[in-house]
């Protein structure tokens, strides 16, 4: 699988309907079988970015606005590198959190959480181009399923 292709639409308003109707409306399930859901909520914070680093996204990020559908290409790509996500508030990597890097340093997280089957699922958190932070990502521990579901489930495994 090539490197997907860019995305150009000259506003904002386009990036969020397409955001909404591939992502939102649509079915994603990752390369190993975890239906993806996206909030709308979740538009703002994936591809906006802050002007004036006071850390208010104000303006349509030029760099990850036209990478949107390198979000369901990474997610679906079965060589994906998975990786545990860290988890800010407990100081620690998080076996529900995974990070997802395919395409350059384009990461895609998700939060994992458990459906009444027993089976996986997850929740879209955000995507970035991890110019900064790629190297500290490519060595955080690798996300395990069977950890995720344990601690999930109520055991450690943290």
């Amino acid at each position: 699988m090539g490197l997907p292709p860019l995305v150009h639409y000259d506003t904002a308003v386009e990036y969020r309907q397409h955001y909404e109707r591939v992502y939102c409306r649509g079915i994603i399930v990752t390369f190993d079988g975890i239906r993806v859901y996206f909030p709308e909520s979740k538009f703002g914070h994936a591809f906006y970015e802050s002007t004036t680093r006071d850390g208010r996204k104000d303006i349509l990020s030029p760099v990850r606005a036209p990478r949107i559908d390198w979000i369901k290409a990474t997610l679906e790509h079965p060589q994906a590198d998975l990786f545990k996500g860290w988890n800010k508030d407990s100081c620690c990597y998080d076996d529900a959190r995974r990070v997802a890097v395919v395409y350059e340093d384009f990461v895609v997280v998700v939060a994992m959480s458990i459906k009444q089957d027993g089976t996986l699922k997850a929740n879209f958190v955000t995507c970035y181009q991890a110019d900064n932070s790629i190297g500290k990502i490519r060595t955080s521990p690798t996300w395990v399923r069977e950890a995720c579901l344990q601690t999930l489930k109520g055991g450690s495994g943290r």
